[in-house]
C-alpha cells in the first residue's frame, strides 16, 4: 500500500479523548496496572490522515494572519466534485450548501425549523446517543421504530411499524442514520424508495446523517437520500462532514446539503442566530486538503484496510465466542456485538463483561446507551497488530479460551 495504516501512533497527552479522557463521563475504566489502552469505543480513527490536510494546514498556518474571511470557491467545488465522483450526485451547487459547526448541531437547527418544541420524532432503534441526546435535550420525543434481523441477519427497517407510528403519533419528521451507526448497514436503493414514499405518504421532512457516507465496505455503495426522488430530494436535510472520513473531528467542521430554498433559508438562519455557527479557516483548508484526488486514493485503501479489521474480527468472533452475535457491517468502522445470550449462559451482566475487557486494555464501549439492552459496540478503525492483540487479551481474560 502507498499511506501508512500499520505504524502505531502514540496518542497519550496530544488530546486525544480515545485514550486520555478513560475513566472520565461515558467513557470505559483505565486499564489496571501492566496494560496499555487499546481505543476501541470513541468513533475516531488510530490511523494518521491523508498527506494532504497537514500540507494544507500548514501552508496556510505559514501565513501570520488569521481574521476574518469567507468560505472559497474552491471550498465549494471541493464538495462538490466529492460529491459527484463518490456518490454520483449531479446538479449540486454552492447555494445547496451550509456550513455547520457540527452535524448534530445542524440537526438541532432542522428540529427547531421543522418542529415544536415537545413533538414526537421518529427514529430507529438500536440509535446512535448523539441523536437522543440531541432530542432530550432540545426538548423533543423520539419515537423509536426497532431494527429487524432477518434470516441472514440483515438489520432491516419494519415499514409496517414505521406506517403504524406515523398514523399513530401524527409524526412529520424522521431522523434518519445512512449508512447507520451502530449498525452498520448501508441501505440499499428500494430501501431508501420505500422510507421516502411512506415519507411522502405522510408528508414527513427528512434529516438525514451521512456522515459515514464514505466509509461504505468493498462491494457496498452509499446513496443519498435525496437522490432517490425529486419528492426526497426537496424533503430532506442532509448532513455531511469529513472528520469520521479524514479524523478531523478536533477541528469542527460539517456542512449541509439543503436543495429545498424554504428549508435552505431557515436553516440557515436557525443555524445563526447563536452566532457560533461560524467556519473556522484552518478546517476550511483541511477540507479542501481532504477532499482531492489523493484523499479519493487514501480513502480507498483505507476502506481496503478496515475491511480486513472487520473480517478478521467477525471470524475470530463467531469461531471462539459462542453465544456472541453479530452482523458483519456494510459499512463504518464499528461492530455492534449482542452478547445477550453469552452473559446469560454465564451469570454475568453486561456491565460485569465490559468492565473484564476494560481491566486488561481493551476499552470498547457498552451498547446499552446505543438501545442494544446486552450490547458492546467495538471500534475497529486500528493496525490490525491492535485489533489482534485486542482479541488475544480477550481471548485469554474475558472470553478465557483454552
Amino acid at each position: 500500500m502507498k499511506y501508512d495504516f500499520t505504524s502505531i501512533i502514540d496518542r497519550r497527552g496530544m488530546d486525544a479523548m480515545a485514550v486520555d479522557g478513560l475513566g472520565v463521563g461515558l467513557a470505559p475504566s483505565a486499564p489496571k496496572e501492566g496494560f496499555d489502552p487499546i481505543p476501541m469505543w470513541v468513533a475516531d480513527m488510530n490511523f494518521p490522515t491523508v498527506p494532504t490536510i497537514p500540507q494544507a494546514l500548514i501552508r496556510r498556518a505559514e501565513h501570520p494572519a488569521y481574521g476574518y474571511f469567507a468560505p472559497t470557491q474552491e471550498y465549494f467545488d471541493s464538495i462538490i466534485r466529492w460529491h459527484k465522483t463518490r456518490n454520483d450526485v449531479t446538479g449540486l451547487t454552492p447555494e445547496c450548501i451550509g456550513y455547520e459547526n457540527s452535524v448534530l448541531g445542524g440537526v438541532v437547527s432542522a428540529l427547531n425549523i421543522l418542529c415544536s418544541k415537545g413533538d414526537k420524532i421518529l427514529i430507529h432503534s438500536p440509535t446512535y446517543i448523539g441523536f437522543t441526546n440531541a432530542l432530550s435535550n432540545n426538548g423533543y420525543n423520539p419515537v423509536h421504530s426497532q431494527l429487524k434481523q432477518d434470516d441472514q441477519g440483515v438489520w432491516r427497517m419494519d415499514f409496517e411499524e414505521m406506517e403504524r407510528i406515523l398514523q399513530e403519533h401524527h409524526i412529520h419528521t424522521l431522523l434518519f442514520c445512512s449508512p447507520h451507526n451502530p449498525c452498520g448497514r448501508v441501505w440499499e436503493r428500494w430501501e431508501l424508495e420505500t422510507l421516502m414514499e411512506l415519507c411522502r405518504k405522510y408528508d414527513v421532512y427528512v434529516i438525514s446523517d451521512e456522515i459515514w457516507s464514505d466509509l461504505t465496505l468493498p462491494g457496498y455503495k452509499h446513496i443519498p437520500t435525496q437522490g432517490v426522488s425529486e419528492d426526497a430530494r426537496q424533503r430532506t436535510i442532509a448532513f455531511y462532514a469529513p472528520s469520521k472520513t479524514f479524523n478531523l473531528a478536533g477541528l469542527i467542521g460539517s456542512y449541509h446539503i439543503i436543495y429545498n430554498q424554504r428549508l435552505r433559508d431557515r436553516i440557515r438562519k436557525e443555524g445563526s442566530l447563536s452566532h457560533y455557527n461560524g467556519m473556522n479557516v484552518l478546517s476550511m483548508h483541511a477540507l479542501i486538503g481532504a477532499y482531492q484526488d489523493e484523499g479519493q486514493q487514501w480513502l480507498d485503501e483505507l476502506r481496503t484496510v478496515i475491511d480486513g479489521n472487520v473480517q478478521y474480527a467477525w471470524e475470530h468472533i463467531l469461531a471462539n465466542y459462542p453465544g456472541v452475535k453479530l452482523f458483519r457491517p456494510q459499512g463504518t468502522y464499528m461492530l455492534f456485538l449482542d452478547c445477550t445470550h453469552w452473559c446469560a449462559k454465564r451469570g454475568v451482566t453486561i456491565e460485569q463483561l465490559l468492565q473484564s475487557g476494560w481491566d486488561v486494555g481493551v476499552a470498547w464501549q457498552s451498547g446499552v446507551m446505543f438501545r442494544g439492552p446486552c450490547h458492546i459496540r467495538m471500534n475497529l478503525a486500528l493496525p490490525l497488530s491492535r485489533v489482534q492483540e485486542a482479541f488475544r487479551r480477550l481471548d485469554k481474560y474475558v472470553f478465557q479460551i483454552t
